[in-house]
């Protein structure tokens, strides 16, 4: 047997050692397996320790790859159910009206329901670039724009922000905006009752020139020739319908102004918008200081409270052509009301609520908030105007969260009073109180709700929740047929997307004032070092930042790798002819390694 051991050996030794034959192969694995002559850990150790590295690797690089990881989207509730006292036997008063038991606390998240740990990476960015050329520089003398805006408050604030980037394409000056009074509300405020427009004139001063009222020309007062223009009009559409209208008629008037610009525009026109109207667009002094007070009083009551903005108003329900539950007098009721909209074709309420076109009842609101993790300890805020129903539409709302508040609740009769008889300025302070807010929900999808959406995205991603109504609506019908843990877990899995949270921000996504971040503002790594990360230094791209989950389980992968490396050049007894090419495989990973780490490694080290 021996000599037979010995011809066969110089054959295996004339073989070409960077080629391994299914048979090498196997004797290799047979080798770690049966190897009677050393330590079967020693071979088994660097094996699994390299195949659990590169899983590890494999796992960060996708992981860098994909959005911040997010421990918000699912979490398990654990809720005390061993004393009577901690349910309350709450019965729905639309869909199913079975009677339902609904926990008193709201779960066990604690602070990760009330704050965004990756909100801190994130804030808006309206710096102009260095090629952004100057209002004055631009502006033709003898051109003048104005506006009509149209709708409530927040209707106009989209079409003032448009009015400014208008005004900058066009080469005009544009005249201080006139506001609607002849909408639902018939409020007779104008501009400067609103907004402080001193402040709005000099904050944009460098970009657009704006004055308070057309100038005259010999004594003479020009007359501004009214035209409309179609939605969604980008800078060629403003180009090709207005400026013949300036160059012939000097002085324009846009009617009905309200979404009149396209979403999508040049970066630096964005950033105008931005600046408009996140900046120049301040309320008055009035307005602020009184919003002031009522977030101190809020605040007094509870250091953290929610803001609802909820609109239920009958206008709002009658618009959206749905059915709430209220029987033939409602139906009755709102069908009267949708006879003032002539061009308001009717509408099936079964398919607009399948389709989540439906805003959210207060008791709807109430469940969402309780399965989200929101306890009836929470102070909630509501803004709203005169509910439809009144008390008896309220009182769900009020029997999960009893720490109810308004304006009228906190405030006085003689503070409200110069602020009562316009509602524009009773929404202007739900506007400040709601913005101020540790998390701000909505039960609509209006005009107020997309702006401040944008606006606490643009300032730091400040917890927005909108429900994502076309998939509760299922879960309210049947939720007299289901667990309470059912029923929470299933509107924890709907809203998921739908949380106010960095990465539900996609590009092109929404309109540009409910979603600016999807369109010109980027994602920042805030450092407290000098040099590539700093502050200063704001990128004009979509940039992955770095979650610490990520890079701890990339690191653990490169040193478990680097140690199955080492395990390898220092004499892990693989077969002779693999063992060469595991050796300078084993230099060449090793050092790739180290320049790897040293690339991931360094956001690390500057954060």
């Amino acid at each position: 047997m021996k000599k037979t051991t010995q011809q066969h050996q110089p054959q295996h030794h004339r073989r070409n050692p960077n080629r391994i034959s299914n048979n090498s192969v196997l004797r290799i694995l047979q080798g770690l397996i049966f190897c009677r002559r050393r330590n079967l850990g020693s071979h088994l150790l660097p094996f699994f320790s390299a195949l659990v590295g590169c899983f590890l690797f494999l796992f960060a690089f996708v992981s860098f790859l994909s959005p911040p990881i997010n421990h918000h989207h699912v979490h398990h509730f654990h809720y005390n159910h061993s004393l009577l006292d901690d349910e309350i036997d709450f019965q729905s008063h639309i869909g199913n009206t079975s009677t339902f038991l609904v926990p008193r606390a709201g779960g066990s998240l604690g602070d990760e329901i009330w704050t965004l740990s990756q909100s801190k990476f994130h804030h808006g960015c309206s710096q102009k670039s260095e090629t952004f050329q100057d209002g004055d520089a631009k502006t033709n003398p003898e051109r003048f724009l104005l506006i009509v805006t149209s709708g409530g408050l927040n209707q106009q604030r989209t079409g003032i922000t448009d009015a400014v980037v208008a005004a900058y394409m066009l080469n005009s000056t544009l005249v201080i905006p006139e506001l609607d009074n002849r909408s639902y509300w018939k409020d007779q405020s104008n501009f400067s009752d609103i907004f402080d427009v001193d402040w709005f004139i000099t904050y944009l001063s460098k970009d657009v020139n704006v004055v308070k009222q057309l100038p005259t020309i010999d004594g003479k007062s020009l007359h501004p020739y009214r035209t409309r223009i179609p939605r969604r009009c980008d800078a060629e559409c403003y180009e090709s319908r207005v400026v013949p209208l300036l160059e012939k008629k000097k002085v324009v008037k846009l009617t009905k102004f309200d979404y009149r610009l396209a979403n999508k525009l040049d970066t630096d026109l964005q950033k105008l918008r931005c600046r408009a109207n996140y900046h120049a667009l301040r309320y008055t002094n009035p307005i602020r200081e009184m919003g002031k007070k009522l977030v101190e009083r809020m605040r007094m009551k509870s250091n953290r409270y929610i803001a609802l903005h909820l609109r239920f108003e009958s206008d709002m329900l009658a618009f959206s052509g749905c059915y709430f539950g209220g029987g033939n007098k409602e139906r009755r009721e709102l069908e009267q009301i949708r006879k003032r909209w002539e061009t308001l074709h009717k509408q099936s309420p079964d398919r607009e609520r399948r389709q989540g076109k439906c805003p959210l009842t207060p008791e709807e609101v109430g469940l969402m908030l309780r399965a989200l993790g929101y306890g009836e300890d929470v102070h909630i805020y509501v803004a709203s105007g005169e509910v439809y129903g009144g008390e008896d539409t309220l009182w769900p709302l009020k029997q999960l969260f009893p720490n109810f508040h308004s304006k009228e609740s906190i405030a006085t009769k003689e503070e409200l009073a110069p602020f009562a008889q316009y509602s524009s300025r009773m929404a202007a302070l739900d506007f400040i109180v709601c913005n101020e807010s540790d998390v701000f929900v909505t039960n609509n999808n209006g005009n107020m709700a997309k702006m401040l959406a944008g606006r606490r995205r643009y300032f730091g991603y400040k917890p927005t929740i909108r429900p994502n109504a076309k998939k509760l609506y299922r879960l309210f019908l049947d939720r007299g047929n289901m667990t309470w843990e059912e029923f929470a877990s299933g509107v924890r899995t709907h809203q998921i997307g739908f949380m106010g949270r960095p990465n539900e921000s996609k590009p092109g996504k929404d309109e540009f004032h409910e979603n600016p971040i999807a369109w010109v503002v980027v994602r920042i790594l805030h450092v407290h070092t000098p040099g590539p990360w700093d502050d200063s230094s704001v990128q004009n791209s979509w940039d992955t930042s770095w979650d610490t989950d990520s890079i701890f389980v990339c690191f653990c992968g490169l040193l478990a790798c680097s140690l199955a490396a080492f395990s390898w050049i220092w004499g892990c007894a693989w077969p002779s002819p693999f063992f060469s090419n595991a050796k300078s495989f084993a230099l060449e990973f090793s050092t790739s390694i180290h320049q790897v780490y040293r690339f991931l490694a360094f956001p690390l080290r500057a954060a």
